[in-house]
Order: C-alpha cells, then sequence, then structure tokens
C-alpha cells in the first residue's frame, strides 16, 4: 500500500500521462487535483458537464480546498481531446452509460484512499452520473451534490429529438476558440437522457445518499420540474436530501458553476455547497430554522434552541438568506395567503 505522498503524486502523474497521450484540447481540459499534505476528514470528487471539462469545478474546488478538503476533478471519458471534430470525424464520446459508471466508481476508490468520507458532485451530465451513484451505491460516499443534473430534456420535442435522432449536433461557434466540444453525435446525450429516466423512478422506492440538488429557473436544457420531482421522491427516503431553485431574476444559467459561464452569482454557489457539506442537517431542520427567522429570532438562538449548534456549518446562514421563507410560511399556514 503506497503512503499518502507517493499515492497523490501518482494519481497527478498518471492522469497527465494519459491527458497527453490524447492529446487534450488546452490546459482547462485536465483533470484537476487539490491535495493537501496529509489525509482529510473529507474528499471532494467532481464530474464536469456533458462535452464540459474539469475547470468548470476549478472555483467551488479551491472553496473547498481552503476549508480544508482534497480535491479531485478529473477529466471525463471521451471529453476534452484535441481534434477537427465534425460530423465524419465525430468527438469521440462514449455512447455506453457503462463507461461513465466505471469511471466514477474508479475514481471514488481513488478519493477513498485521500480521506475519510467522499463527497461527490457534478454539472448536467455529470450530476446525472452523480445521482446514480447516490442511488445504487449511496454507502460509498458521504453525499453528494447535483447541479443542473440532467435527467430529461427541457421540453416534449427535445426530448423526442434526443430520443430518435442519431444525427450529429453542433450549436455554431469557432470550435477552435471554445474550451470544450462544441458537437457531438446525439446517442452521446441520450444515455443521460435514459439514464435520467431510470433515476427518476428508482427515486420512488430506493433510499439514497444525501443530496443536495441545484436548479434555476431559466434553465434552457433540462426540466426543473422533474429536478422538483425526484427532489420529492428522494427526500421521502433520505431526509437529509437539500433543494434549491434560483429565481429567474439570478439569470443563473444550466451552466451555473463559474462566473466565466454566465453565473455572477458564482461565490453564493460555493457558499450554499459549503454550507450543506459541513452541516449534518435534515431538510425539516433546514425549514425550521428559515420559519423561525421570520418569526424575528436571530439564526444563532433558533439552532442554539433546536440543541443544533454542533451541527451546522459557519456558512448556514447564507444557505438560509437563499430560501424562500415566505413559501414556508405559506406552507405551514395556508390561510396567510389570503390575510
Amino acid at each position: 500500500m503506497p503512503n499518502y505522498s507517493d499515492l497523490t503524486t501518482t494519481i497527478a502523474a498518471q492522469a497527465k500521462a494519459r491527458e497527453n497521450v490524447l492529446p487534450v484540447r488546452n490546459e482547462s481540459c485536465r483533470s484537476k487535483f487539490l491535495f493537501h499534505r496529509a489525509p482529510t476528514q473529507k474528499v471532494c470528487l467532481f464530474f464536469h458537464g456533458f462535452t464540459g471539462y474539469p475547470n468548470q469545478f476549478l472555483p467551488l474546488g479551491k472553496a473547498l480546498f481552503e476549508q480544508g478538503y482534497n480535491v479531485l476533478i478529473p477529466l471525463m471519458p471521451g471529453h476534452g481531446q484535441a481534434g477537427n471534430w465534425n460530423r465524419d470525424r465525430p468527438t469521440p464520446l462514449p455512447t455506453d452509460p457503462k463507461v461513465y459508471q466505471d469511471f466514477a466508481l474508479h475514481w471514488i476508490q481513488q478519493a477513498k484512499a485521500l480521506g475519510q468520507q467522499v463527497v461527490i458532485g457534478g454539472l448536467s451530465g455529470g450530476g446525472t452520473l452523480c445521482a446514480w451513484v447516490a442511488l445504487e451505491h449511496r454507502t460509498l460516499i458521504d453525499r453528494a451534490l447535483l447541479f443542473a443534473p440532467y435527467l430529461s430534456g427541457n421540453s416534449i420535442t427535445d426530448k423526442l429529438f434526443i430520443k430518435l435522432s442519431n444525427s450529429y449536433y453542433g450549436w455554431g461557434g469557432n470550435p477552435e476558440l471554445a474550451i470544450g466540444y462544441t458537437s457531438f453525435q446525439v446517442p452521446a446525450l441520450r444515455l443521460f437522457l435514459d439514464l435520467g429516466t431510470q433515476l427518476l423512478k428508482r427515486a420512488r422506492k430506493t433510499p439514497a445518499a444525501p443530496m443536495f440538488l441545484f436548479s434555476t429557473e431559466i434553465d434552457d436544457s433540462v426540466d426543473t420540474n422533474d429536478h422538483k420531482a425526484f427532489f420529492a421522491d428522494a427526500l421521502k427516503l433520505q431526509p437529509k436530501c437539500w433543494y434549491h431553485c434560483f429565481d429567474r431574476s439570478y439569470k443563473v444559467p444550466h451552466t451555473m458553476m463559474t462566473i466565466g459561464e454566465g453565473n455572477r452569482w458564482e461565490g453564493i454557489l460555493n457558499l450554499m455547497v459549503k454550507a450543506y457539506v459541513g452541516s449534518d442537517l435534515t431538510w425539516t431542520e433546514v425549514e425550521e430554522i428559515g420559519f423561525r427567522l421570520t418569526q424575528g429570532k436571530t439564526f444563532p438562538a433558533i439552532v442554539a434552541e433546536l440543541g443544533l449548534s454542533k451541527r451546522v456549518s459557519p456558512d448556514l446562514p447564507a444557505m438560509i438568506t437563499m430560501m424562500d421563507k415566505a413559501a414556508i410560511v405559506q406552507s405551514r399556514n395556508p390561510s396567510s395567503l389570503d390575510a
């Protein structure tokens, strides 16, 4: 069994060697690792978005590294490869979900050797992969962070196109200037649609690891109603699931991880993640804190009253600030809507 220093060195060196052979499109597509000098209490493992790249998780990764966690952001299979991709020479994205699933389980084992608990997170297709782990291999992880997971398309038309088409799809622009891919074979996306459909059904009857699911009202890539349904079903069997949907006034896009990809509230998102990773609360307890804040009580007084002081993160007040507390009050007192 290699010692910790040798292990971290080997992980980084092997990833670099693999990516040199590809080669990668640019440095943003290289796997990123943030390692402390010794194993950490929690290890954060992130899976970037479909056609995306590891740097999508670098700002959040750095924020969690500063919290004392080791961070791994590996390049997803078939992604980030340099080449002149087109209809005749399509981007080499997997069309078999097992490729991604084996990849996820491999990296979870790598992460487990670097600390006590593994926290996974993923954007879009990477979020779908995390949901699969949370439902099918929940004992391997402490919790999962799902950022706009691709559980279904945004509309019936989108779903039918992805389900039935075998075409090659691109969204214009200069591929040479793009960081990640700008085109893909539709069957490469279809596997996430199929997996998402399975997960929506599984969540109704299978207990999951704790999950925090993030949505945005202006998402034009996924169906946020399915996000809400997935959360509601998962919560019934796993009380430590959380959910937040950014109001459309925040203009948070599907690619919500960084300022560079359109989310000027990147810092708030990172605070909310730190609140979840650093707390040990059920959703009912979080809502109770939010409800009592509407009664004029202070956050420290509330957590003391509830006996939660040792189970809350210093970042939880930021999370509570983002909650729709009026909706919490209404759910407890429907008649208040008529007042």
